[in-house]
């Protein structure tokens, strides 16, 4: 699979230090009221996606898990009460400054980008990532590092929009093109960064495309389940 964004040489570098810069300064624009539009644009369904992402986790009480790109803590907070030790990772500072007045006083908070996280190799038990992957400068990269920080059988789990089966395709085209970024400009006074979230996840890979990239990062066990007919979709891997 060819990394579209696997800047690294030259101008590709600088357009992927630029992407990155870019999407930094979004989230950090929309920060505080980021969740709000999530619900939203969602009609508040992507909490029941995130609630069968940490059921899916099935963390344990003394297990390291590390919720990357996390930001405003949702996620965290609901793999928290397992009793897990729960690490938000994520390259915003506004976005974890929003996640730390949410979060109960057991989620550290960390900056870290999904290439370059700053935990040792084979220390976590778990990691989530939901509606982040997309975002990253280089997949491959990503991929790669999520799987150096797991230990021999962690699990990694990818919570994510994807394609949406055919009969429910042009509707959600409709409310993507046409609605969303009309809601971005209303409620986070952001039209521009809404559209930027759009395009991205048009771009990103579908479903099998994304499970051949993680077998090719090393992951076993990979796997999928779709949401809502397939405009999320929940990934899982192991580390073998």
């Amino acid at each position: 699979m060819i990394d579209p964004l696997s800047g690294q040489f030259g101008k590709e570098s600088v357009e992927a230090d630029e992407r990155e810069r870019r999407i930094r300064s979004l989230f950090q624009a929309v920060a505080g009221r980021y969740d709000l539009m999530n619900d939203i644009m969602s009609i508040g369904i992507h909490r029941l996606w995130k609630r069968g992402l940490a059921r899916a986790v099935n963390a344990q009480r003394g297990e390291r898990v590390v919720d990357l790109a996390g930001g405003t803590g949702d996620v965290a907070r609901l793999m928290a009460k397992s009793g897990a030790c729960v690490v938000v990772c994520d390259p915003s500072p506004g976005m974890m400054a929003v996640g730390r007045g949410r979060c109960p006083a057991s989620v550290d908070f960390v900056e870290g980008s999904a290439e370059s996280m700053p935990f040792d190799s084979h220390s976590v038990d778990a990691l989530t990532i939901s509606f982040g992957l997309r975002n990253v400068t280089s997949l491959h990269a990503a991929l790669a590092e999520i799987h150096r920080v797991l230990r021999p059988g962690g699990r990694f789990l990818c919570l994510e929009f994807s394609r949406p089966w055919p009969l429910i395709a042009p509707f959600y085209d409709a409310w993507s093109y046409t609605v969303i970024p009309r809601l971005g400009a209303w409620v986070a006074g952001e039209p521009a960064a809404y559209g930027y979230l759009i395009d991205s996840i048009r771009n990103f890979p579908a479903q099998a495309e994304l499970a051949s990239a993680m077998h090719d990062a090393g992951f076993t066990d990979v796997g999928w389940r779709n949401y809502s007919g397939g405009i999320a979709c929940l990934h899982r891997g192991t580390k073998a």
